[in-house]
């Protein structure tokens, strides 16, 4: 008979998973996940104007979103536009392939009335046939 081995001449094997460097691992990628998913949301701030009832448009899945801001910069998304005449270009082609061709404007409330119908009349120009206004409600 061999020394450390049990009577029966049988070996036992170690048929247990450590657990342990997973859960340490699943722990430390949620922690980051946690700590950088808030750095993520970058949007446009914009001060929308409050109304308190507005009639809303069905929406699609992913609404294409033209953006002014205070300044009066025009934005798609997160695209700058240098001119209210080179949206209209921009617009068609974004919206070319797209049955339902409909547009939200968001505008900050301080800019000119003005420039916000310059943008209007540019949206339809680019042959949109809905034209939806972005608003908040009135907080209490």
């Amino acid at each position: 008979m061999e020394i450390g081995r049990p009577s029966g001449g049988r070996r036992s094997s170690l048929s247990q998973i450590n657990v342990t460097p997973f859960v340490d691992v699943m722990l430390v990628l949620l922690i980051i996940f946690m700590v950088t998913a808030p750095m993520m949301d970058q949007g446009v701030e914009v001060d929308l104007p409050e109304v308190a009832e507005a009639p809303s448009l069905p929406s699609q899945k992913e609404p294409l979103v033209v953006t002014v801001e205070k300044s009066g910069t025009i934005l798609i998304g997160k695209s700058k536009i240098d001119t209210v005449e080179k949206l209209i270009p921009v617009l068609q082609q974004a919206l070319k392939e797209k049955k339902d061709r409909e547009v939200y404007l968001e505008a900050d409330q301080k800019v000119p009335y003005g420039r916000v119908v310059q943008v209007m009349a540019a949206v339809k120009r680019a042959g949109i046939e809905k034209l939806g206004m972005v608003t908040r409600l009135p907080e209490d």
